[in-house]
């Protein structure tokens, strides 16, 4: 165990004051904290509004339209007449004016149910919208989770390596004593503050990796004060080994964002299909109007003229021949259905293949964990009886390096073994759509 002195030491090399005070940042913590911030969560948000919006019925072609015009205008006008027969007549600065103001309403009653298949893909596309914003959500949920106990695998090997400095620093105290009393050479000692020397570097180069990596924790939550100090609640990375091939498998063909997003592109390229297939037949157009004019004369028989009134009509046809196009683009529709299919099938294999992967590794770290916590105990048993010897004047100082670096290895491949189990678990999750399940921590 490493004492409250050691702990506080790393507290200061880290630059970060312990203040006890403060609220720890657990996991369901930073996730919610980010879901609220992020701004790629909030890129994602804003998209999907969008497709949402544009999911109406006029948006789909079945309302009318409804158009409002008016204009006022006139003449200034001189006129000079020569007859055949008779004076030359000059009219000068006739003023006559005019203005109209209408309302036009137009509707497309029936061109081949494209309002109804237009709706169904607006529908779609506002799926869509939803999908890639859970999407984004998930993404960013594994990718809190990782850096979270990336960060906790890392505070781990720092605090291993303040002990390994503190080990060292032991071993040189014994062999200045031995030096000043004779019963060591110099060249001893000098390797010892070698090796402290050493041992000290590679603990100040690991406060890089943590400062790093929380910078990292308070990007993703898009904190102002990317260099704020936090403190996590966990100091150990906990492992779900429950996890069980056959649901997972289940869970993904049902509940996988990407098979999703696939399966409602494949839709999307029917109905695409459907509304190039709908040109085909006839179209029905209403149109209908009220409008008001009127005039006035300078010199006229009649002085002004007013007219106000009602127009309507139906327009019926059908598109006989467009130079080919519509059969051009219908071929083309049908390929793209086609690639949609495709793209589909190969996103399954993709997570198929990725599932089965992952899971064969989550599932060999879970062995390899054990074994790593026996070499761990042993080293530990080893590192005390070395000591004793090393004290004793029975262990020479190369051997008692190796034994300390052999624990400090055996610390290291501990948690690198754990760490990767978790990513394993943590891509099991997201792969299976379960991956929410973080936000549920207590």
């Amino acid at each position: 165990m490493i004492s409250k002195r050691i702990i506080l030491f790393v507290f200061a090399s880290l630059g970060i004051t312990p203040i006890y005070s403060q609220e720890p940042y657990d996991l369901n913590r930073c996730i919610i904290t980010g879901l609220e911030k992020n701004f790629s969560i909030l890129i994602a948000r804003n998209l999907e509004e969008i497709s949402s919006n544009n999911y109406s019925t006029g948006n789909a072609g079945f309302l009318p339209s409804l158009d409002l015009s008016s204009r006022y205008g006139g003449t200034l006008e001189n006129t000079t007449q020569k007859p055949v027969e008779g004076d030359e007549t000059v009219t000068k600065d006739v003023h006559n004016t005019s203005g109209n103001a209408s309302a036009t309403l137009g509707w497309t009653i029936f061109q081949g149910f494209s309002a109804h298949t237009n709706y169904k893909k607006l529908n779609e596309l506002r799926l869509v919208g939803e999908l890639n914003t859970q999407m984004a959500v998930e993404d960013f949920i594994a990718e809190m989770a990782s850096e979270y106990y990336y960060y906790i695998q890392q505070l781990r090997l720092y605090q291993n390596l303040a002990y390994a400095v503190s080990l060292s620093r032991e071993r040189v105290r014994i062999d200045e004593e031995r030096y000043l009393l004779g019963a060591s050479s110099k060249l001893q000692l000098l390797q010892s503050l070698v090796y402290l020397n050493s041992d000290s570097s590679r603990y100040a180069r690991q406060n890089e990796v943590l400062r790093a990596s929380q910078v990292r924790i308070n990007e993703l939550m898009s904190s102002e004060n990317l260099g704020e100090a936090i403190v996590l609640k966990d100091s150990t990375i906990s492992i779900n080994t429950g996890l069980i091939y056959d649901s997972l498998l289940a869970l993904t063909h049902t509940l996988n964002t990407s098979l999703q997003i696939a399966h409602r592109n494949t839709v999307i390229s029917e109905y695409d299909y459907k509304i190039i297939q709908a040109r085909t037949y006839p179209y029905l157009n209403l149109s209908t109007g009220y409008g008001y004019s009127w005039n006035t004369y300078d010199q006229n028989s009649t002085k002004s003229r007013q007219v106000n009134g009602m127009n309507y009509g139906l327009s019926l046809g059908v598109n006989l021949f467009d130079g080919l196009n519509r059969q051009r683009e219908r071929a083309n529709a049908r390929i793209e259905i086609d690639n949609m299919e495709h793209q589909y099938q190969q996103v399954e294999q993709q997570v198929n293949a990725d599932l089965i992967t992952i899971y064969f590794a989550y599932q060999n770290n879970l062995l390899l964990l054990k074994l790593e916590e026996q070499n761990l105990e042993t080293a530990r048993e080893n590192l005390e009886i070395a000591l004793e010897r090393y004290k004793l004047g029975n262990l020479s100082g190369l051997e008692l390096r190796e034994v300390q670096q052999s624990l400090l290895e055996a610390e290291e491949r501990l948690l690198m073994v754990q760490y990767q189990t978790k990513l394993a678990e943590i891509s099991l999750l997201q792969i299976s759509g379960r991956i929410t399940e973080y936000l549920n921590l207590k």
